[in-house]
């Protein structure tokens, strides 16, 4: 059980397949912060020599997961046969001076996508294609908390930015599911498919630390860790660690989440910190522009140090070349400690503790 203090919004009933669509005046919107008041298998192996001794085969151990992953749900729902829900809140939640538009969106679900932390849905745009066919599902990285933004577990949030580009031939294109999803008007209907993902899954661990790098809409996985931790209270669940949140922006008018980010600071100082790089208006100390690693290297001994520990986990969800950046920061920190960066990596990501989920 867990509870919020946001307005729940009221939904009513639905059959499996399609969700209903509430009135408009019912919808509370997403900003409206919430106080915190918060047996293993023997194979044996019998000799039929002279001896006949029966000798027991090696038990291979099971391999315990140390995130939250006892009944997580897969693949309720496919493209054939996808969820049905309606968009409850469509807002843009980027500046007037912003390169591009990113919005934030909560979907009906009546509770028939029960999705974790980390986890993603599938979205199929109307329409069809210019061969006449349905358009392929898109994954997006859910934005909301399992209990959702109005906290009575019967919806699902994504952070979407719109994508519009210009060609080699000097043809502007729009990407067709981003632009469908921007575009929703509340009370649309939207086909839902999944959940799906393991990789990006919350720690078991309530006292571990959870290093969290975005860049972008790569926030939204984060967002659903961070309301989780700091914005709902659960019976089973109260995290006493340490969140530290690095997130790398062009523009001030793209930090997503800024208003939410800063309350949580206000909540939990000594659980959450929270860094920014803003690329096209910040520097550090040689001039250099201000991308995230560039933040990041700024405690890089302190993050080294960290990342010695066995209940530190690392999440990074966005740009591609993120990665590169912060294997640049630390194969240097870790070669002091007679450390190969590179191996060490790869025994996080064998161990769970290094997460990565790029585009």
């Amino acid at each position: 059980m867990a509870a919020v203090t946001a307005a729940a919004v009221p939904l009513s009933a639905s059959s499996p397949a399609k969700a209903a669509a509430p009135s408009p005046s019912s919808c509370s919107h997403f900003l409206s912060y919430p106080r915190r008041s918060a047996g293993r298998a023997l194979r044996v192996q019998v000799s039929t020599t002279e001896t006949a001794e029966a000798e027991a085969a090696p038990v291979k151990k099971e391999k315990i997961s140390k995130k939250q992953d006892e009944g997580v749900v897969t693949n309720k729902y496919k493209p054939k046969e996808p969820y049905v829900g309606r968009c409850l809140l469509n807002t843009r939640i980027t500046g007037d001076n912003a390169p591009g538009e990113t919005w934030h969106m909560v979907f009906s679900t009546e509770g028939e996508v029960p999705y974790r932390e980390g986890q993603s849905i599938g979205v199929i745009a109307d329409g069809v294609d210019k061969n006449g066919k349905p358009h392929k599902l898109r994954l997006y990285s859910i934005a909301s908390s399992a209990l959702g933004d109005f906290g009575d577990s019967k919806t699902v949030s994504l952070c979407v930015k719109r994508l519009v580009y210009t060609n080699d031939q000097g043809e502007i294109v729009k990407g067709v599911c981003s632009n469908f999803l921007c575009d929703l008007k509340a009370g649309a209907e939207v086909k839902i498919t999944g959940p799906v993902g393991k990789e990006m899954l919350m720690p078991k661990d309530p006292n571990a630390t959870i290093i969290m790098l975005a860049t972008g809409t790569g926030i939204a996985p984060f967002r659903s860790f961070l309301w989780k931790m700091f914005f709902e209270e659960h019976q089973d669940y109260k995290y006493n660690g340490l969140a530290w949140l690095f997130l790398g922006v062009p523009t001030s008018d793209t930090l997503l989440y800024k208003e939410e980010l800063e309350k949580m600071k206000e909540i939990a100082p000594d659980n959450f910190r929270l860094d920014f790089a803003v690329s096209r208006e910040q520097t550090n100390a040689a001039g250099e522009k201000m991308y995230i690693q560039t933040r990041m290297a700024e405690y890089k001994e302190e993050l080294w140090e960290l990342l010695k520990k066995d209940n530190t986990y690392v999440y990074m969800c966005g740009l591609k070349g993120m990665e590169k950046g912060i294997d640049d920061i630390m194969v240097d920190l870790a070669a002091k400690d007679g450390i190969d960066w590179i191996e060490y990596k790869k025994q996080l990501k064998k161990g769970e503790q290094w997460n990565v989920e790029v585009y």
